[in-house]
């Protein structure tokens, strides 16, 4: 995969996480359901920590700290990744994008803007927006990647 197109997913992947949570902080009532579909609504509200408010306790400079510790640590591994295995770079990209439109979030409003409730009757997930969903699914692309890699390189030899 071209450096160009993986820099255009993650350009990507930030522009459309800041425009939702920018609707989302302008247009949605906070901490009040706003029913999609059964099982999906709209919530907004606000993460003072990271993932799951884990860490909320710590100051948020030291919550930007830590998620700048992560991009770096995310780009390295992004740049060591030979080019041909696209489906780790387009996981990298999308990781960095939803990293980078968290810690602008953090940044300026001192917290992440969460929106996304996945829910039954009875039931309920954590809420997230769509940056959580970018790192997410970049995640299982490295994941998937790193398992397609070995399979393929035990059965050549």
């Amino acid at each position: 995969m071209r450096k160009r197109t993986s820099g255009l997913i993650a350009a990507l992947a930030i522009g459309a996480d800041l425009s939702v949570k920018n609707w989302v902080e302008t247009s949605l009532p906070f901490q009040e359901p706003v029913p999609v579909m059964p099982f999906l609504s709209w919530f907004r509200t606000w993460n003072e920590g990271i993932a799951f408010s884990f860490l909320s306790f710590l100051n948020d400079w030291v919550l930007v700290a830590i998620t700048v510790l992560i991009i770096v640590f995310v780009l390295w591994l992004w740049r060591e990744t030979p080019k041909s295995r696209w489906l780790s770079q387009t996981g990298f990209a999308l990781v960095f994008g939803g990293a980078i439109g968290n810690l602008v979030d953090r940044v300026f409003l001192g917290h992440v803007v969460d929106f996304i409730m996945v829910h039954t009757q009875t039931w309920s997930f954590a809420i997230f927006n769509l940056a959580d969903s970018f790192i997410t699914i970049g995640a299982a692309c490295i994941v998937l990647d790193e398992v397609l890699y070995i399979y393929k390189s035990r059965k050549t030899t």
